[in-house]
């Protein structure tokens, strides 16, 4: 299935990928348009972290919030790095403090000139990294 959003990626636009593919998609194909592309014509994949659509930001909520909900993954370290995600990718009330070093990521990431695609590649294993870790610290905490 094709997932499409904004290009230039950075937080959000790489964590939805991550889960995705991950958790719901394993065959995930992934398109990247510009910022002022009409999201509201396509017809033939997912949109996601674009303005106005159901996968994207709702309130305090960011798009990888909107995709575990939709797909009903309640997994308790996918909802510890969902905290994660929202503080590096927005600017939630309650920021979790690990948010600020994944936004620094993300940025340092972006800086270094790759493609989307390459990103993806390339940060997928933070990804990997920090779900290994919410699930440790979920562990722990019981």
């Amino acid at each position: 299935m094709k997932w499409i959003t904004r290009e230039k990626v950075k937080v959000d636009r790489v964590a939805c990928p991550w889960l995705i593919r991950n958790f719901i998609d394993k065959e995930a194909e992934f398109v990247f348009l510009p910022h002022d592309s009409d999201w509201k014509s396509i017809q033939n994949g997912n949109v996601y972290d674009v303005p106005n659509c159901e996968l994207g930001h709702h309130g305090e909520d960011v798009s990888f919030d909107s995709i575990l909900k939709k797909y009903g993954l309640a997994d308790a370290a996918l909802l510890l790095l969902a905290e994660i995600v929202r503080a590096a990718d927005s600017r939630p009330s309650r920021p979790h403090p690990a948010g600020e070093g994944l936004r620094w990521v993300a940025h340092g990431f972006s800086a270094l000139g790759l493609s989307d695609h390459e990103i993806l590649a390339r940060e997928f294993i933070v990804y990997d990294a920090l779900y290994a870790e919410c699930r440790r610290q979920v562990e722990a905490a019981r």
